[in-house]
């Protein structure tokens, strides 16, 4: 096993001027599963090509334990790689797939015998080992795939979007089998994908890119409840996180007819960067659904009597889950429309068309400076 260092490690490709990984920083523990997220074209795949050696580094440097491996080929890298396409061979079967790489490698029939039918037993493919994988489901595929991996016994796992050619039901299933093997074997293990729900079920820490730059990386709790910038707190969360551009007002900031505290340390940068609105970011389920004759639109409500406590939103859809359910509406910020979600309790479902007014809990806001995109509040 061993610990994976990218030191200001960046890649341009020949004819480009912008860099497809730009000084990317990444220390990555002995056995931990750290997993690189962002949309397509962010540099997540590039830097695991980097590592494996399959893309040059033009700069800076990559290490795998003390070994300095920039410029080593991969077959010298001690490291497996698992694809999103399997790249199994169709002539052989399943045993054969799984041995190849020991085979070239010169190892004795008697062992990789032992080793694949060791990796059969925990993947759960040993009545399979003498079938083509013509013969497999895309689940079992995948399986064999992992299983050739780890035969090989390497320092580090690579994975290149592994679940992506699978259905919904067995991605899940699949994506819990990964992990829950990682854990076993303790391998240092990379995982590449776009789904930031796989990622944050998957990793010990996630690391999030955008256009070739680290924009945060941390543990999957952590970075829910601190995203570091704008686009962290958009791209993590399913719902996503609600983004609302709101006035700075004496106290907090203006959230409809209700004023939300919020602290003066942040509001106190925003102003200092001539700021006059700040972004709030709400999860949907940190909303509250405000009764105007209840206590809650009483305190919040720095509006006269009349005036509704809160954000009004229009209610477009509603998804009922059973035990909650997520409303899709717009609300009137501003001189603008702005789509929300909100959660509420199962047995609590609004009637598309009806309103709802809302207010978000202060102590639960994420405040981000509107010009910058960077956090302002601890």
């Amino acid at each position: 096993m061993a610990t994976v260092t990218f030191d200001n490690a960046t890649r341009v490709y020949p004819g480009s001027g912008k860099a497809a990984v730009d000084k990317l920083n990444i220390e990555i523990a002995d056995g931990e599963f750290l997993v690189l997220v962002g949309p397509s074209g962010c540099g997540k795949s590039t830097s695991l090509r980097m590592l494996a050696g399959l893309e040059d580094v033009n700069a800076g440097s990559i290490r795998i334990g003390e070994r300095d491996v920039t410029h080593l080929p991969p077959k010298d890298r001690d490291i497996a790689m698992v694809f999103q396409n399997y790249a199994l061979y169709p002539h052989m079967t399943v045993a054969d797939n799984m041995g190849f790489a020991l085979k070239i490698a010169g190892v004795n029939k008697s062992e990789i015998r032992k080793k694949v039918e060791d990796a059969a037993k925990i993947l759960d493919l040993t009545d399979y080992l003498g079938r083509k994988p013509k013969a497999l489901s895309g689940g079992q595929r995948q399986r064999v795939a992992m299983g050739r991996a780890i035969v090989r016994e390497p320092q580090v796992f690579l994975m290149d979007e592994p679940l992506s050619n699978l259905d919904a039901k067995l991605r899940v299933s699949t994506r819990t089998q990964i992990a829950g093997l990682q854990r076993r074997l303790g391998i240092t293990t990379v995982y590449v994908t776009h789904d930031q729900v796989e990622a944050m079920t998957m990793g010990d820490r996630v690391a999030v890119l955008k256009d070739g730059l680290l924009q945060q990386v941390d543990s999957p709790r952590n970075m829910y409840d601190r995203p570091a910038n704008l686009f962290v707190a958009g791209f993590i969360g399913s719902p996503a996180m609600n983004l609302v551009e709101v006035p700075i007002t004496d106290g907090g900031v203006k959230f409809g007819n209700s004023v939300v505290p919020v602290s003066r340390e942040a509001l106190s940068t925003a102003a200092d960067s001539g700021d006059r609105t700040v972004t709030v970011g709400v999860r949907p389920e940190h909303f509250d659904v405000v009764e105007q004759d209840g206590a809650t639109a009483q305190s919040l409500s720095k509006e006269s009597d009349e005036a509704p406590a809160g954000l009004a939103v229009a209610v477009n859809v509603v998804e009922e889950l059973g035990a909650d359910g997520y409303v899709y509406g717009t609300a009137k910020v501003g001189d603008s429309e702005k789509d929300l979600v909100v959660r509420v309790p199962g047995r609590k479902i609004p009637e598309k068309g009806s309103t709802l007014h809302v207010v978000p809990r202060p102590d639960e806001i994420h405040v981000f400076s509107t010009s910058s995109g960077t956090r302002l509040t601890d």
